[in-house]
């Protein structure tokens, strides 16, 4: 099933200020889908459209087989989740109170256990009842991550949702974000962390300049742009050396003399370097 369908979408700011070039592209039932792009390229925009905050867009756009614009907006965000890339959470009140008050929007039979996405998230029992001002920005993420998984969303955009986090916080919510496309959730996240994206995404698009450079799976990128070499450590005469050949040379086995192979490496590049060749910016 298609969750997210978008043909031909084109947004302007103002004259000469066109964000959005035609974009197409399709989102699958419980794909995690990669959506990539440096500052300025349109990435932003076209979650706030995908989310309801921006309109007048040219251009189809349907989520569940419905066009966004025709959806009722009370229905259309019970269906969908959100983690801005800035912590949108009521200071004053302790994470208890914040999700409490975001889980009220929602049916009862839909949202879950407060308590038990703080435990989930490993969001310290001592700060359940603390003001959110006094939490580390690492902190407040896990809150917000709580805050968009809190009504059990169809579809979960998530926007830098690793931004601020400790190796620890990032590595949960990428368990997290796993748990919920086993749950058969569709995760649309936009990120310029390509290590997050490399790990998690099932399939990345590219954009720069209100276009698609490249849309597929981030294995296929890779090996498409591979130079297919190879990099052999090895001794040979009692002395360390290294050769580079083509991977496939390996087919006849190795085509030199070796006293032991230490280790064999591909050349694949990053999906980091794909970006760039794709587009010549990085991801700054």
């Amino acid at each position: 099933m298609i969750m997210i369908e978008v043909k031909d979408l084109n947004f302007s700011y103002g004259k000469n200020k066109q964000a959005l070039n035609g974009l197409t592209f399709a989102v699958k039932s419980g794909e995690i889908f990669g959506f990539l792009g440096p500052n300025g390229s349109g990435k932003s925009t076209t979650q706030k459209i995908l989310t309801g905050i921006l309109k007048r867009y040219g251009g189809t756009v349907s989520l569940l087989g419905q066009e966004i614009g025709d959806l009722h907006t009370q229905d259309f965000f019970k269906k969908i989740g959100v983690l801005f890339e800035f912590p949108y959470l009521y200071t004053n009140l302790s994470a208890v109170d914040n999700l409490k008050y975001f889980a009220s929007f929602y049916d009862k039979e839909q949202v879950r256990d407060v308590f038990e996405l703080l435990k989930e998230l490993e969001v310290k029992e001592d700060f359940w009842y603390k003001p959110v001002s006094s939490y580390s920005k690492g902190m407040r993420q896990r809150v917000s991550m709580a805050r968009a998984l809190i009504s059990n969303p169809m579809v979960l955009f998530l926007d830098e949702p690793t931004s601020g986090l400790d190796p620890a916080g990032t590595v949960l919510f990428r368990k997290i974000i796993e748990k919920e496309r086993q749950k058969g959730t569709t995760v649309f996240l936009t990120t310029h962390n390509m290590i997050d994206a490399d790990l998690l995404c099932d399939r990345v698009a590219f954009i720069s300049n209100g276009n698609i450079a490249a849309l597929d799976s981030p294995q296929n990128l890779k090996e498409i742009n591979s130079n297919h070499r190879v990099i052999i450590n090895y001794l040979y005469q009692g002395k360390r050396e290294e050769k580079t050949i083509e991977a496939l040379e390996l087919k006849s086995g190795i085509p030199f003399s070796y006293d032991e192979i230490i280790s064999i490496h591909t050349q694949e590049p990053t999906l980091e370097d794909v970006f760039i060749k794709y587009t010549g910016r990085g991801l700054s």
